[in-house]
């Protein structure tokens, strides 16, 4: 069979592919997200106002916490306390690794930059990449300070493999210190010390400076980006992300390498659902549920903070559009949440890691993830409506359980469901999960979109008519 060379790709997958390139961090997902829903209309709403008084039906709002999550919700036509809420949650967080709060190093001749190790990613894929850095700065100005965000567009970090020379075991144990040998580096002593760097500065500093906790030519690069003079940078939160974009691949462009798939893959998905479910004439007669996404941070270190999943992000929002102890009760039993999450696609040469009669594929539609211990939140009833849902868009399933000799992952669905909430865990097949460049079907990203419109146009009429209690 002779194959068909193809450089376009789905659309909704180009789509992606710029704002992957463009949110290299949570703080920058978020935002991004937040340009598509006010282009489609969204409003803000601040958590410390009383934004319940005023929102109204037919309304479409959003807020965000902290920079790093993000819950966007519409009210459907008739609107009234008590009604449930359709929910699609994912994550905006990525392994990667930070800059430490301390993180000036010198090392024979080298600038280097201390980094911590955040989640559980594939380390070993980050070295020898082109990396930069991403991610918020707390700055001076006239009228206060301002927490801003910050992409370094071109290359300025590695972490440099050992040479097999000086290793010739190296590619059969390949093993390396995650505090020592992996410290990446930012130029050489000697080009500081002739004037192209930034030299070091003896005056005092008071309390809260930061100047001598880092390589002066990394704060003078950043005060460059953002046009301000090192000494008004007061702090930071830094990641290093790869420079290589994202992009189409394969001989039909039926694939998608990339990084932070795991879990931008969804989250993309979800803002684009709920943007283009306001854009269409159905949505001024939609009755029923408030439809709503949640883009929670810190999945990967176990959702415990306030931006995190087991947060107040979620109660919050439903007891404020049902402040009384009843409705709030009647809201979470009408409710349904998709956490969305990637899941894992079948490795052709590692097919043993999969149970024989679940390998999911690339492209093959939305995976349903079940567990019997309770990692994934689906049961019978929550994966029956998903797969109702899907069918309603002319999607496929497909199905997902790990083997009974391997450990199970987890998602933002088991400690969501603690709320009372009927939960599905799903995703899309993933390979090289958590590696600095992953693999996904380019197909997929529009099964997603469908799967969660899906899910705000046709959840209500699907619970009116299933009896469970």
């Amino acid at each position: 069979m002779q194959l068909m060379s193809s450089a376009a790709g789905p659309e909704a997958a180009l789509r992606f592919l710029s704002f992957v390139n463009a949110s290299p961090t949570p703080f920058h997902a978020v935002h991004n997200a937040i340009v598509r829903l006010e282009k489609a209309g969204f409003q803000k709403v601040l958590e410390k106002d009383a934004w319940e008084e005023s929102v109204e039906p037919g309304g479409k709002y959003y807020f965000s916490r902290n920079q790093a999550s993000l819950v966007a919700f519409t009210l459907p036509q008739k609107w009234k306390q008590g009604a449930g809420v359709s929910i699609v949650a994912t994550h905006v967080d990525s392994p990667n690794l930070k800059v430490r709060p301390v993180s000036k190093r010198t090392k024979e001749g080298y600038l280097q930059v201390g980094v911590e190790l955040y989640g559980g990613g594939v380390w070993h894929s980050w070295l020898d990449r082109d990396l930069s850095l991403a991610g918020r700065v707390v700055t001076a100005h006239a009228d206060g300070f301002k927490s801003r965000l910050v992409k370094i567009d071109r290359p300025i970090l590695r972490i440099p493999s050992l040479a097999i020379h000086l290793d010739r075991n190296i590619n059969e144990s390949f093993k390396f210190n995650q505090e020592t040998e992996f410290v990446p580096i930012l130029g050489q002593v000697a080009a500081q010390l002739n004037g192209s760097g930034t030299k070091e500065d003896s005056s005092p500093k008071n309390a809260t400076s930061i100047q001598d906790n880092h390589q002066p030519a990394l704060l003078s690069l950043l005060a460059s980006e953002l046009s301000v003079a090192p000494d008004e940078i007061h702090d930071f939160e830094l990641s290093l992300y790869d420079t290589q974009p994202s992009v189409l691949g394969g001989l039909n462009s039926e694939f998608i390498f990339s990084p932070r798939m795991d879990n931008l893959f969804s989250s993309f998905s979800a803002v684009e659902a709920l943007a283009q479910s306001v854009s269409t004439p159905d949505f001024n007669t939609l009755e029923g549920n408030v439809n709503a996404i949640a883009l929670f941070n810190h999945e990967e270190i176990g959702s415990v903070s306030s931006s995190g999943a087991e947060s107040s992000l979620l109660p919050s929002l439903i007891s404020r559009l049902s402040p009384i102890a009843s409705a709030y009760s009647q809201s979470i039993a009408k409710s349904f949440l998709v956490s969305a999450d990637m899941g894992h696609a079948i490795h052709p040469n590692y097919t043993s890691k999969h149970e024989d009669n679940h390998k999911p594929a690339m492209n093959g539609g939305v995976v349903i993830k079940t567990n019997a211990k309770q990692r994934y939140a689906s049961d019978a009833v929550t994966t029956f409506i998903v797969k109702q849902l899907i069918e309603r868009k002319g999607g496929k399933v497909q199905e997902y359980e790990v083997r009974n000799d391997m450990a199970c992952g987890s998602t933002v669905g088991p400690g969501l469901s603690k709320m009372g909430l009927k939960t599905c865990d799903i995703g899309c097949a993933l390979l090289s999960m958590h590696s600095i460049r992953e693999t996904a079907g380019s197909h997929d990203i529009q099964n997603y979109i469908d799967l969660f419109r899906s899910l705000f146009e046709s959840y209500a009429e699907l619970e009116r008519n299933l009896t469970v209690d």
